[in-house]
């Protein structure tokens, strides 16, 4: 392959100067669209299929895909914060919709299952842009000291270090062999159908050896039963495997996670027994590092006002350009960090109570959980042992020995 060819979804030699060819999905949504007809079924996902597979760049053992979800806010959001800054009032109609695209979009990708890049490309990118305008129109003015940047640049470098770790292995469980995927897989209708017709033996032995021993009988077949039933539910049917105790599927990761607590889009990985940690400094690093920004940048703009009160009152924010761009980033900030503080919030309250957000849903579907706090925290009551307990196991989590992995049980 030369540097501008390559080999499409469906396996053919293609060529970059060809990417507006023969797209025969994209023309008939254009006819019908100019037609005012419905399009078929199926026809946006297979457009969005196309165009993600065309999007390439040249590259020297040929074109490269570039992923589609990483392109909206690296070109979107600058255009948008500039706009935002022309005028008050667009400034508030662009950071109003701005919130309700971002979680049109998170309900999008989660209705359809799929993972992406949008979320973590825009936050990152978000922390660099804003940085950058607090070096090139905050720190110019002079009201910001050495110190005060060297402290915004070492809470941003320990946040993006935590983040780093974040992303890492949450605890996966290791997927069995592909030779022995078959014979996991028949393993647990195998062992229930043998402790049904164990059961069935030892209640028909206990009535034909004496009346007077029922209870003892029945009281087998009720152990046998829960133990079956416990198999059928810590089977997983797609990764072939035993789980352990709180552990669970990510369906868009494809994996099972020791002690999953939930997929974050934000990092685009799992949140689970090895990374649960680093992703709660994540959030603090980050909530410390916003709110000092926020507050520096405020100090300069809006002299003589508290942060609280020059957030919403600042008469001279749209005297000139510069402090109307810092402006508007201060408040795309403070809409950043509130949405982050919320999840901060429930992450802190359900380490207090020993609840993961995996089981705090299930309890919610099963009703087997109780709201407090206003419905901020649901306590399933299955694991909660004290407030110093469940922060202590928290802080503990990863240093103990690997368990037996999920093959050996099985």
């Amino acid at each position: 392959l030369c540097c501008c060819e390559y080999v499409d979804r469906r396996g053919e030699r293609n060529h970059l100067a060809a990417c507006c060819c023969d797209c025969e999905d994209l023309d008939e949504g254009c006819e019908r669209w100019l037609t005012c007809k419905s399009l078929p079924p199926g026809a946006l996902e297979r457009i969005a299929d196309t165009i993600a597979d065309r999007v390439r760049v040249p590259w020297f053992s040929g074109a490269v895909k570039i992923n589609v979800s990483l392109v909206p806010p690296l070109v979107l959001l600058p255009v948008f914060l500039h706009v935002a800054a022309l005028h008050v009032l667009l400034g508030l109609v662009i950071l109003t919709s701005l919130p309700v695209v971002v979680l049109w979009y998170y309900y999008l990708t989660h209705r359809r299952k799929e993972r992406t890049l949008f979320f973590l490309s825009l936050g990152l990118f978000s922390l660099g842009y804003m940085y950058y305008v607090f070096l090139q129109e905050v720190v110019p003015r002079g009201h910001v000291g050495s110190s005060q940047v060297v402290a915004l640049t070492c809470g941003l470098i320990l946040m993006l270090a935590a983040l780093s770790r974040a992303k890492k292995d949450p605890g996966y469980l290791p997927i069995p062999a592909s030779n022995e995927k078959s014979s996991c897989q028949d393993l647990p209708n195998k062992s229930v159908r043998g402790s049904f017709n164990g059961l069935r033996g030892v209640a028909t032995s206990g009535a034909a050896s004496g009346r007077t021993v029922n209870g003892e009988a029945e009281g087998s077949s009720r152990i046998s039963a829960e133990e079956s039933g416990s198999v059928k539910k810590d089977w997983c049917t797609k990764c072939h495997l035993v789980r352990p105790a709180r552990a669970g599927h990510c369906r868009l990761c494809g994996r099972c996670v020791r002690r999953l607590d939930h997929h974050c889009v934000w990092i685009n990985s799992c949140v689970g027994e090895q990374n649960h940690q680093a992703f709660i400094l994540a959030l603090s690093f980050f909530m410390l590092t916003s709110v000092y920004g926020i507050t520096l940048t405020l100090h300069t703009i809006c002299k003589g006002r508290t942060p609280f009160v020059a957030l919403f009152y600042c008469p001279g924010a749209y005297s000139d350009y510069s402090s109307a761009l810092s402006f508007t980033c201060v408040w795309y900030c403070a809409i950043v960090t509130a949405g982050m503080g919320y999840i901060l919030l429930i992450q802190l309250l359900n380490i207090s109570y020993n609840v993961t957000e995996r089981e705090a849903r299930l309890a919610l579907r099963d009703n087997t959980g109780r709201r407090l706090l206003g419905g901020l925290v649901i306590d399933t009551g299955q694991y909660n042992r004290g407030f110093l307990c469940n922060w202590g196991h928290f802080l503990s989590l990863g240093s103990s020995p690997p368990q037996r992995s999920a093959e050996d049980i099985v």
